[in-house]
């Protein structure tokens, strides 16, 4: 591919307007359409025009201003319904980290132990993956940090050894992406079977899953779009659910309505009593003109949706 120096001039806001009138966009209110180019800019924007372009720089016609603000702002719901359901499912996961690890080898401070970890190694792009290190270096700076969290505090002025504090402490210092990391990084499988045994799913799909829920939840952190996306980390698929799950039509995985799908089969382990599909179908109903097969629902053959809440995991009610 021949690549060219890039030679676009910035634009002002009121240049910015002009631009996708010109591209057939209909605005009804100027002002309004200013006000949101200049809180949340072209570029940002820029991302949901696509979906409403069969022609490339070109408008759908009829297409409007306003329809690309709904679209952003369903967009911005499903990132926070997102990142509460990554949030709980979070908790849970630290919290069956803890509780197996601890219990199997009635030891509190088994993360100190090197043997429980994957010797050093260097990964694909000679980059080095040391799981115990890693992880014994997040609590040192807690321990040294100028304003320590207030448990590791009450640790280090009540006792002196061990000198780390115990697991369910140290464990609450990771990150979502440090608690895939780790896991990862556990030298024996049995030990990764019993945590991911809790949420019925075979411990490598379990692994692949953390490092997905890593990924959205940074978009979701860094306000960037969920909405017809191509997922860049794309999960495991279950081979054989052990409870409802999708019929083979829905098993895109690239897609964001598949990542949904685990949430739910995760959640359905670690809050039996979610509402996530009643929360999920309300939004939908909210914007009823946001095309939700960009979220990879697929259609039959006349191009009609088909119905995700008669799938056997959004269709079973949990109790």
């Amino acid at each position: 591919m021949i690549k060219r120096r890039y030679d676009k001039s910035p634009l002002s806001f009121e240049e910015q307007l002009a631009l996708i009138k010109k591209r057939g966009l209909t605005v009804e209110d100027d002002a309004k359409a200013l006000s949101y180019l200049q809180a949340i800019s072209y570029y940002r924007l820029s991302a949901y025009f696509l979906p409403y372009q069969k022609q490339k720089d070109q408008f759908n016609h009829g297409t409007t201003f306003k329809q690309i603000i709904r679209t952003y702002t369903f967009d911005r719901e499903l990132r926070l319904l997102v990142f509460d359901c990554i949030d709980r499912i979070e908790v849970a996961i630290r919290t069956q980290f803890i509780y197996s690890m601890s219990l199997t080898y009635n030891d509190t401070h088994w993360h100190d132990k090197k043997a429980y970890f994957v010797n050093p190694y260097y990964n694909k792009i000679g980059m080095l993956v040391d799981p115990y290190s890693d992880f014994q270096a997040i609590i040192s700076r807690a321990k040294t940090a100028q304003r320590p969290e207030v448990f590791i505090k009450h640790y280090m002025d009540t006792y002196d050894r061990p000198s780390n504090p115990p697991s369910w402490m140290c464990l609450e210092l990771l990150t979502i992406g440090e608690l895939s990391h780790i896991y990862r990084g556990l030298a024996d499988n049995r030990d990764k079977k019993r945590i991911a045994d809790f949420f019925d799913v075979h411990h490598k799909v379990f692994t692949s899953w953390l490092h997905t829920l890593t990924y959205v939840r940074n978009i979701c952190a860094h306000h960037s779009r969920l909405w017809n996306r191509d997922l860049a980390i794309v999960p495991d698929r279950i081979i054989k659910a052990k409870g409802p799950w999708l019929e083979t039509t829905f098993e895109n995985n690239k897609r964001v309505f598949y990542f949904l799908s685990i949430l739910k089969y995760l959640l359905n382990r670690a809050n039996s009593g979610n509402h996530l599909k009643n929360k999920i179908e309300a939004l939908f109903n909210k914007y009823p003109t946001v095309p939700i097969q960009f979220l990879g629902i697929p259609s039959d053959e006349h191009g009609n949706l088909l119905d995700w809440k008669e799938q056997p995991l959004w269709k079973h009610t949990t109790t």
